[in-house]
């Protein structure tokens, strides 16, 4: 029948997978879109303001259970549950109790933004592989660094995700910095190093349309320090992200640690001293001396000897 379109169990539009999500397109007609979604257990998701402010999404709960914080109460949703947004304000962030499917409407397309930010994503991660493997593979040491040290500060699963994010695309903006200076076996002439100081904000402006605020943000300032030296804009102490500290400090510790063309690496007992040197100068001293015990306890770094 004209107008009438039937669906079985299994079928969709279109379908795309990214993480710990699955996204099937069900129905689309005058910009409204319904999308069945599952999601894993012990995971983030969230629901973000829409690009017009008069987007209404509703959500529907098919399976499972999830839970959001609402002024210190913890509320747990189930099967039958539902909740919608509309003129939203903030991000609004849920965790999965069990795996969880939902069926999501929206009165504005919503799965094409979803396919967009995962092609995006998979042709950036791409491009820094074939430009330089070096950045690809120290992104995903520093990222691994990164969620050692957020386990042992217990860092809230909303701070974490980002946190995850942000470690593994922290230099993507490299993309944009010629090899010759990347690859470059002597010392960085001052010119050089201003070009190479623009990827934190290069990164900036790639993850900005793609991720909620605060992963742009940590990217942005993950080169900033403790007394104002760091770059792009020289903020102090607490004007700098705690998940951008963190970072920081993984990330000289791997570059450190890390065998380049100019030169060998260091061993991480060396690195460690070093970063304790610049302990509360350029990096958080807790947050030092909680990576030293992580690293000991992982078998990266030698205990002192008393």
């Amino acid at each position: 029948m004209k107008g009438l379109n039937l669906g079985s169990e299994g079928h969709s539009i279109a379908q795309e997978h990214e993480g710990s999500s699955d996204y099937f397109l069900l129905a689309k007609g005058d910009g409204s879109e319904v999308i069945f979604q599952t999601i894993q257990q012990d995971k983030l998701f969230y629901v973000y303001p829409g690009e017009e402010a008069d987007t209404m999404e509703f959500f529907y709960i098919l399976e499972g259970k999830c839970s959001y914080k609402a002024e210190g109460e913890n509320i747990v949703l189930s099967q039958g549950d539902y909740f919608y947004t509309h003129y939203l304000q903030e991000a609004v962030y849920f965790s999965t109790l069990t795996e969880l499917k939902l069926l999501w409407y929206t009165t504005k397309p919503a799965f094409h933004l979803i396919s967009h930010r995962i092609r995006k994503l998979e042709n950036i991660i791409k491009r820094v592989e074939e430009k330089d493997n070096y950045t690809f593979k120290h992104s995903g040491r520093v990222q691994k660094y990164c969620l050692m040290i957020a386990r042992m500060i217990k860092m809230p699963k909303d701070k974490l995700e980002d946190l995850y994010f942000a470690a593994a695309f922290h230099d993507i903006g490299k993309i944009h910095t010629p090899e010759e200076i990347l690859n470059k076996t002597g010392r960085l002439t001052e010119e050089e190093f201003e070009i190479v100081k623009r990827h934190c904000y290069d990164g900036y402006l790639m993850v900005k349309d793609l991720y909620y605020n605060n992963i742009c943000l940590i990217i942005l300032q993950h080169h900033e320090r403790l007394d104002g030296s760091g770059y792009p804009y020289g903020i102090k102490e607490e004007e700098i992200l705690l998940e951008a500290k963190i970072i920081g400090i993984a990330d000289t510790f791997d570059a450190m640690t890390s065998d380049r063309p100019y030169r060998k690496g260091l061993s991480p007992e060396i690195a460690m001293d070093e970063l304790k040197r610049l302990s509360g100068i350029h990096y958080d001293a807790e947050l030092v001396r909680l990576f030293e015990q992580v690293l000991i306890a992982d078998g990266i770094l030698k205990p002192e000897e008393k």
